[in-house]
């Protein structure tokens, strides 16, 4: 007999990267954001201002930032899962109460709840009935169906931390990769503008491969959210040329 990992990860394909698609989706998009921004400034304040920089500061602004924000994204993710975590058990802590305190109330709310999932009204206070006599599952039940809140408290926010962070290194870099061979010039801004592009082409591919959407919506909405962060970079740089 397989373990329940094992089923989730061959039966429901539940591996690692669909596991923390939102902290690899959220800290790649991040990361690809803000190091172009940097390029787009430096590109849209004119060749001057790169000339005068040159390719040494452009890459010392990128990769402070890309560091910088990087382990910043990294630990807002690491207290963010923790916060949830907090909040989930507190407010289950709530519900417990109630259950024990004041369960008329709850059986009310549950039946009403019930109901509204089409469940006959027989069945509905059979069930109830059940729950109960198991407070701790029936204030799980709450939780997901009165308060609308899912449990928590298998995820890991260092893990969390830690995927959001090397998604942002490993998406970030890639406008940065032509100023490493190459001077801060129209070739390298357009060659960055590429390498930009085909990362955030990648990281929708990504979002496509594990949830089954359409590739034109993932890659579509990727590149749009992006591009308008981009946009809006090289306008500030243009603004200040």
């Amino acid at each position: 007999m397989t373990d329940l990992s094992t089923h989730l990860s061959q039966e429901h394909k539940i591996g690692k990267v669909q596991e923390f698609l939102k902290e690899i989706v959220y800290g790649g998009n991040d990361g690809i954001v803000t190091t172009f921004a940097i390029v787009a400034g430096f590109a849209g304040a004119g060749a001057e201002g790169a000339a005068v920089v040159g390719g040494a500061a452009v890459l010392l602004f990128g990769l402070a930032n890309l560091f910088a924000d990087a382990t910043a994204m990294g630990l807002g993710a690491f207290l963010s899962s923790r916060s949830e975590q907090d909040v989930y058990k507190a407010t289950r802590e709530k519900e417990l109460h109630e259950i024990h305190n004041n369960i008329e109330m709850e059986r009310a709310e549950t039946l009403e709840i019930l109901a509204e999932k089409g469940i006959g009204e027989e069945d509905a206070k059979a069930m109830t009935t059940i729950m109960e006599r198991n407070p701790e599952f029936f204030a799980d039940f709450m939780m997901q169906y009165e308060i609308g809140m899912s449990d928590p408290s298998d995820d890991s926010p260092a893990m969390a931390g830690l995927a959001t962070f090397i998604a942002f290194v490993i998406f970030g870099a890639a406008p940065l990769l032509p100023y490493f061979v190459m001077e801060p010039t129209t070739t390298a801004f357009n060659l960055s503008l590429l390498l930009s592009l085909l990362a955030l082409i990648a990281l929708g591919a990504l979002r496509w491969k594990v949830t089954n959407e359409t590739l034109t919506r993932c890659v579509g909405e990727t590149v749009l959210v992006g591009g308008i962060c981009g946009i809006v970079a090289y306008g500030v740089g243009l603004a200040f040329a």
